[in-house]
């Protein structure tokens, strides 16, 4: 092009980032002459949407220190976004950007105000999460779903239950990620037969249950021991089953100490791992194998792991300095 603004920029930035090409995105971020609100807001959300949060969050505090650009409200959400998933750091600033709100009147319409319930809830704090609903003019049932994942996630149980009926109550229709945070307190509770209801809702709503859904609900059978009936749901699901739900299947064997029930799938899923992100499962499988004494299939498994040099999935934690906690 003879001729490049800032929209044209801004668009491949996007395009990029879409693409999962953060790093190409930031190239051009670093290159052009001159950014505007939306070219740090492209940046930011390209960084958070493909699990880059803290340099999501970085690109926003030079954003702040730069000074020459306010940030919008797509930036914040934006933003607000990485904060959810960064512990106690991301809590203290998504806090400062709060305040940014509360300062500057803005207000707390339904993108800014689920955005702030969505980063308490996932930050563990689920009082603030509800004020932040209180205190909102205008829901719609994104914010619903935020408040009940929210309280599912942090084992309010109850109080995500209370919400779902009260959702229905104001006439609010539930979306599939709704039914996904309900099932997921049901699960954490071992509510079956309330599972079970959740369930078969999705349905009377005009919805098809998609993997999560069925992941959930073979999860809470299995915990419950009622492994034929996990296992008739995964035989009759619709969508193709995923590793997750197989895993939760075949975990939920090894919890009841029951290789005959694992034994029906267990060779269908050892075509289907993929060493790069199935570690945990590959490990599950030998552990199986070893209860059900079939010690050929178990050492096979462990040369497996060794040749394909398979890893389980490590987790993480989040250690704040006081250098991290500057905005």
């Amino acid at each position: 092009m003879s001729e490049r603004n800032a929209v044209t920029w801004n668009t491949m930035i996007t395009g990029f980032s879409r693409l999962g090409n953060v790093d190409k995105a930031r190239c051009l971020f670093d290159e052009m002459p001159v950014r505007n609100v939306a070219s740090w807001a492209a940046m930011i959300s390209g960084y958070v949407s493909n699990g880059c949060w803290n340099k999501g969050v970085e690109v926003f505090r030079e954003m702040v220190r730069n000074g020459r650009v306010e940030p919008d409200e797509f930036t914040l959400c934006s933003v607000l976004g990485g904060c959810g998933r960064m512990g106690m750091i991301g809590l203290v600033l998504g806090k400062s950007i709060h305040g940014f709100i509360v300062r500057n009147e803005w207000e707390l319409n339904v993108e800014l105000g689920t955005a702030l319930i969505d980063m308490y809830a996932k930050c563990g704090f689920l009082k603030d999460a509800s004020l932040v609903f209180d205190m909102m003019r205008e829901t719609n049932v994104v914010s619903w779903t935020a408040l009940i994942c929210g309280a599912a996630q942090n084992g309010y149980v109850n109080e995500a239950r209370t919400l779902f009926e009260r959702m229905q109550k104001m006439g609010v229709r539930p979306n599939e990620f709704t039914f996904t945070g309900i099932l997921s307190a049901c699960v954490q509770a071992g509510l079956v037969e309330e599972g079970r209801r959740y369930f078969q809702m999705i349905e009377e709503y005009g919805l098809k249950p998609n993997v999560h859904h069925y992941c959930c609900i073979v999860d809470l059978f299995g915990k419950a021991g009622e492994l034929e009936d996990a296992y008739a749901v995964i035989m009759t699901m619709k969508p193709e089953a995923n590793m997750n739900v197989w895993g939760s299947f075949l975990n939920s064997c090894k919890a009841e100490n029951n290789f005959k029930m694992a034994e029906r799938i267990i060779y269908k899923v050892i075509e289907m791992l993929r060493p790069e992100k199935d570690g945990g499962v590959y490990t599950l499988i030998a552990d199986l194998f070893v209860m059900g004494e079939k010690w050929d299939d178990a050492e096979r498994m462990r040369r497996l792991i060794v040749s394909q040099n398979v890893r389980k999935p490590r987790g993480a934690s989040f250690i704040s300095s006081r250098s991290d906690l500057r905005t």
